[in-house]
């Protein structure tokens, strides 16, 4: 690249906050990177970092992968693209695709969700559609950041098959199918190493077996020290300028302690993601459109919970009363470094106003989400004389930096739903909230709950599409909603304490934590509901190279023209290895017209059938039956069919250490053992060697060491037979 060890190592940081360093005499000039994953947080000055040029506010990831949509994710990355290009901006911060372990994670509301499938997917399409328009994508936080206490120093602890299986998979789907520009490391330690300077996770995973081609950038304020993080493969260093760190690079590669070779590739990494940015031509964007895009997308992400009587659709003449300070001043994104400055902003109260002739308001309670006891006996004196009433209600506050303490509703607002549905049989409750929030025991007191999330700027007109009848509500969970907190898998285990989070719950992250202890749940992982029904036929699967087909027909059952999200769990019966009851492998979100019938097609990747053998240390593939269920959530089965899949070789070897019940499970091994022990049954006597001729006997000797049972007194085996055992065994 003909740069200097000083230019090399100045632009492995950056500039100033929010770009890269440039070298004039090189021709190599600074780009722009900038957040975030639902719109393009470009800084409007110096002063306010939170304060951005207005951009479309697209739903954050926690609306959006309600969708189940992967094509919808990719139209609203390449609209993002768009709105780069229109800003000058090289690399967009996102999309984050940690794993939702707690729904106490500060950061819920910018990942997807709970499961690893539907996350990689939704993720893919994203940064498919980003990168399209010549503007990289950054794929973040690499890896196991799924919580902000203590983020920036905090490690997570977990076994290497949780990590590869649960936290690293969506991860890899996005690399090895998309390629994004850039990885983002993250904050916290993995198994007490910085991911900053995490070798194995940088260079041996990510490089090595996955084959990533683009550079490693840190999260802002991640890295701990250049030289060690340099050396296990992180790129570039922000925010910067960092002289400093840039004279510790230059030391240590005249010191000997820095591999020159390892810091010109991190440069070059640079200079490459520089010369990619160059090809993107400038660009502009219609902000209606993009509006009217996210309009759409939210209104796809609104996850009806709860329609007793189909209260819902709304028909427009009923009296309707919209109580909530949410439905006129509407919560609808998170706090932190994705905030985004919205080009315009929809509010319920307006579009359900516009949408119903006799509509009447009453805050209910504060902006601040605060107790008014005259707000709210003025929002029971409305509803009473309503024929429908609306309630808006919703988490106060969700932001990077902080976890939440609770997931119930604020008081004042559970006050305002009971005193409501007391006068009002009618009341629907809409939710807006980053995480999941706890519906139980008050739902049971009215008849519809909507899911609202988080939904971005055109939220408001979304919401009353869903109340009145124009959109379909097709939303479904991509997380479990608990009874109560005490309930989910990671309770005992968040957020950790003396800078160590234990992942005690390991594989059964979410509803595999929910299904493996026959948990009750408020509402399953992948349930919503419709304004029409569904009725499922027969699934047929079959097995081949690519892994397992499915097909299922699908009937809209109802009057109205709907969409249903197939969805596909696999488990494999009577596995050798531990394993969640069922596990998302594959889904499909299919329009269907009133009264049609659509055959419905899904490929059970055979990638994703695999677990990890930690004495392998490679993916296995297990032969034998595997259960495919299909249905409409987690826990609503409509169909199920089995199917052989053929395994991969999985043969571990044998030593003088495996026990004698290894030995007799492996073909090999048990025919060299018993024949070693038929031979020495007529030369040995004693108690060992009369129980290795006692097949019940033999059964309690299985977890012992050969190793040790060849040092009992009167063993049929010594020390010499056993390297002679173990080389005829492999």
């Amino acid at each position: 690249m003909g740069l200097s060890t000083s230019e090399q190592a100045a632009i492995t940081s950056g500039s100033d906050f929010w770009h890269t360093e440039g070298v004039e005499s090189a021709g190599l000039p600074s780009v722009t990177v900038t957040d975030g994953p639902h719109g393009v947080r470009m800084q409007a000055s110096g002063e306010d970092m939170l304060a951005g040029v207005p951009a479309t506010c697209f739903p954050p990831a926690v609306a959006s992968a309600s969708t189940w949509d992967p094509e919808l994710l990719r139209r609203m990355g390449a609209a993002l693209g768009d709105e780069c290009r229109a800003q000058d901006v090289a690399v967009l911060l996102g999309p984050g695709v940690n794993l939702k372990r707690s729904p106490l994670g500060g950061r819920n509301f910018e990942y997807f969700s709970e499961d690893p499938i539907l996350t990689g997917l939704l993720a893919t399409e994203w940064v498919r559609g980003l990168q399209s328009r010549g503007v990289g994508a950054s794929l973040k936080h690499f890896a196991v950041n799924s919580q902000e206490t203590d983020r920036m120093r905090i490690s997570a602890d977990l076994d290497e098959r949780t990590l590869r299986e649960m936290y690293l998979r969506a991860f890899h789907k996005v690399v090895t199918r998309a390629q994004p520009w850039t990885v983002m490391c993250a904050y916290n330690k993995v198994n007490g190493v910085y991911a900053s300077e995490h070798h194995w996770l940088l260079t041996e995973v990510l490089r090595g077996e996955w084959g990533f081609e683009g550079l490693v950038v840190s999260d802002w304020g991640a890295v701990v020290d250049r030289v060690a993080a340099i050396a296990a493969g992180l790129d570039l260093t922000m925010p910067g300028p960092d002289a400093a760190g840039d004279q510790a690079l230059v030391d240590a590669v005249a010191a000997g302690r820095l591999d020159p070779a390892l810091l010109e590739q991190s440069a070059e990494l640079v200079r490459k993601l520089v010369a990619k940015a160059g090809d993107r031509p400038a660009g502009s964007y219609d902000a209606d459109a993009h509006h009217a895009l996210a309009r759409e997308i939210a209104g796809r992400a609104i996850v009806l919970l709860k329609n007793d009587g189909d209260l819902l659709p709304l028909d427009g003449t009923q009296r309707i009363a919209v109580l909530g300070e949410f439905a006129r001043t509407p919560r609808y994104q998170g706090g932190g470094s994705s905030q985004i400055t919205p080009t315009r902003l929809d509010n319920a109260l307006a579009e359900i106003t516009s949408s119903a002739s006799r509509t009447t308001f009453a805050p209910g309670y504060t902006v601040q989400g605060e107790a008014d006891e005259a707000l709210l006996t003025e929002a029971v004196a409305v509803a009473r004389a309503a024929d429908v009433a609306i309630v808006f209600v919703g988490s106060v506050h969700e932001t990077e930096g902080a976890d939440r303490e609770s997931i119930d509703l604020p008081a004042p607002q559970l006050a305002l739903i009971e005193r409501v549905a007391a006068v009002n049989p009618n009341t629907i409750v809409v939710l807006s909230n980053g995480a999941v929030i706890a519906t139980k025991p008050w739902d049971e007191r009215v008849p519809a709950l909507v899911e609202g999330w988080l939904l971005g700027q055109a939220g408001g007109s979304a919401i009353a599409d869903v109340l009145f009848g124009r959109v379909n509500p097709s939303g479904r969970l991509a997380e479990t909603i608990p009874v109560k907190l005490a309930d989910h898998p990671s309770y005992l285990d968040f957020p950790g304490e003396h800078g160590h989070v234990r992942y005690g719950e390991g594989l059964h992250v979410g509803y595999r934590g929910f299904d493996a202890r026959g948990q009750e749940v408020a509402y399953p992982f992948g349930f919503g509901l419709s304004y029409t029904t569904f009725g499922y036929g027969a699934a047929h699967a079959s097995a081949t190279a690519a892994g397992v087909e499915v097909r299922v027909p699908v009937t809209n059952t109802g009057g109205r023209d709907g969409r249903e999200v197939v969805q596909v769990y696999v488990s494999r019966p009577g596995s050798k290895v531990q394993r969640a009851p069922r596990e998302l492998k594959a889904f499909a979100s299919a329009e269907i017209g009133a009264g049609d019938t659509t055959e419905v097609r899904l490929t059970v990747e055979r990638e994703d059938l695999a677990y990890w053998d930690t004495r392998l240390g490679r993916w296995i593939v297990e032969d034998g039956e595997y259960l495919i269920e299909v249905g409409s959530s987690s826990r609503d089965v409509r169909a199920a069919v089995t199917v052989h899949v053929a395994g991969d070789p999985a043969r571990v070897p044998l030593t003088s250490e495996s026990s004698v019940g290894e030995w007799m499970a492996d073909p090999r091994g048990a025919e060299v053992l018993g024949a070693a022990f038929a031979s020495a049954a007529g030369q040995s006597e004693g108690l060992m060697a009369s129980m290795t001729a006692n097949p019940e006997m033999l059964m309690m000797l299985g977890s012992l060491p050969l190793s040790r049972m060849a040092a009992f007194p009167g063993s049929p085996l010594n020390a010499g037979d056993l390297e002679k055992l173990v080389e005829a065994a492999n």
